[in-house]
């Protein structure tokens, strides 16, 4: 792969992660209990994954402030807007799902 191809699909990846981003701050309906019991990762997942990223790349970043780009609002309040109270049924399945179990 040349580093035009390289640079190009970088940018494909970029810009389809900015539109998962995008979809999921205009899902705020999908708890991430929901997306855990389905997908095995959530916003939080992401926010990890990011902040990984950036300190492989020496770029020292918060859980804080990963969380932040993930959601687009600090996540204290977007648990406050958005999130549910999990119900039983999400519980068990996410105990069942979870690795490890």
């Amino acid at each position: 792969m040349t580093q035009s191809d390289e640079t190009r699909q970088r940018d494909l990846e970029a810009a389809a992660f900015r539109r998962l981003l995008e979809h999921l701050r205009e899902r705020t309906d999908v708890q991430n209990i929901d997306m855990m019991n389905l997908a095995g990762f959530c916003r939080n997942c992401l926010a990890n994954w990011y902040k990984e990223a950036a300190e492989a790349a020496d770029t020292p970043l918060s859980k804080e402030a990963a969380r932040q780009i993930i959601y687009g609002m600090d996540y204290e309040e977007w648990r406050a807007r958005y999130q549910k109270e999990a119900t039983d049924a999400q519980k068990t399945a996410f105990e069942q799902n979870r690795p490890g179990a």
